[in-house]
């Protein structure tokens, strides 16, 4: 069960690989619907609805998974377990019990850290150093089961969470497996894994546009969070005056570099203008330093570098990024 692309390198392990000395099945891929159709050519469709198809596998795409009629289609396949990674919708009891051995999820964070639907990208935004992946044993509870394994990863300084995310993909793909042998061997009674300190439960919910508006008012550090976090999507954006008789424009930040560079007397959000920094590209105010605008996008126009962008707009020193 699953729909983004963090399930489908799992998904394509269990599909060639075995348990022990056997050989399993893939009974069906459950993925989410394919979205209504808002233009010619169609959305695309999900990554592993795509894998799914390439590789001649049956397809299963109720718009709820906990429905009387979608809970007996998986009833009907007589399935051992249910294996879910990025999947988009909550199993209730019903659904999980459907497979003699239950079902377990591939999830991108050392749990209990960061439940929920953007955990990648949330470990980002509050600066982690090392986040990971972790499989677990599933309940009702979102993310709350036992914890069957982890794997670890250190967060580069210079990848955003798209990149973190393909990463921490092919990191899952040891674990499920091991997951899968864990509990093929289990006895349906014992524990299985190790339960999840609630205490140190936080949350990752879905992101949205809003959240990726810049506050210049946090340190440089947390900014380049931000917009490393932020991308691929919502993406990181500010709002810059360029003329006074015309109103801010939007600008899509990509990429910031911290120049370790003092911000004196200026306020959070303040352009740099002087004649040396010009030279240098586009260069803002946060709380505690100077940034550089490596990359940005004008609304409406193509990606340009900071200095790009500067010669054809001639910024004022002291003019300030506005929140809209």
């Amino acid at each position: 069960m699953g729909t983004g692309p963090f399930a489908v390198p799992s998904f394509d392990a269990l599909r060639v690989a075995k348990v022990g000395t056997s050989s399993h099945s893939i009974l069906a891929v459950v993925t989410r619907p394919q979205p209504p159709v808002k233009s010619r050519s169609g959305p695309p469709p999900s990554p592993v609805r795509s894998w799914a198809e390439s590789h001649g596998l049956p397809i299963l795409d109720p718009p709820n998974i906990n429905t009387e009629d979608a809970v007996a289609e998986l009833r009907a396949l007589n399935p051992d377990l249910l294996v879910v990674c990025d999947y988009g919708q909550i199993l209730k009891p019903a659904a999980l019990e459907v497979a003699r051995l239950g079902g377990i999820n591939l999830h991108g964070s050392l749990l209990p850290k960061y439940r929920g639907a953007a955990p990648v990208q949330w470990a980002m935004l509050c600066g982690e150093s090392v986040t990971g992946v972790s499989v677990i044993h599933m309940t009702p509870r979102l993310d709350g089961g036992p914890v069957l394994n982890k794997r670890s990863s250190p967060i580069r300084d210079d990848e955003t969470a798209g990149e973190l995310e393909e990463r921490l993909a092919q990191l899952g793909v040891d674990a499920t497996l091991e997951a899968v042998t864990q509990v093929a061997s289990w006895d349906g009674v014992s524990s299985l894994g190790a339960p999840q300190n609630a205490a140190e439960a936080t949350k990752a919910p879905r992101l949205r546009k809003s959240a990726a508006e810049i506050d210049w008012n946090r340190t440089a550090r947390q900014i380049d969070c931000h917009v490393r976090g932020m991308q691929p999507w919502p993406v990181a954006f500010t709002h810059l005056p360029v003329s006074p008789d015309k109103p801010p424009v939007r600008l899509a930040i990509k990429r910031i570099r911290t120049l370790n560079q003092s911000v004196e007397q200026r306020r959070p959000g303040q352009v740099v203008a002087t004649p040396q920094d010009v030279a240098r590209g586009l260069v803002i105010a946060t709380a505690d330093q100077l940034v550089e605008i490596v990359c940005l996008q004008p609304a409406g126009k193509r990606e340009m570098s900071g200095e790009e962008f500067l010669r054809g707009n001639k910024l004022a020193d002291g003019v300030c990024c506005v929140k809209k």
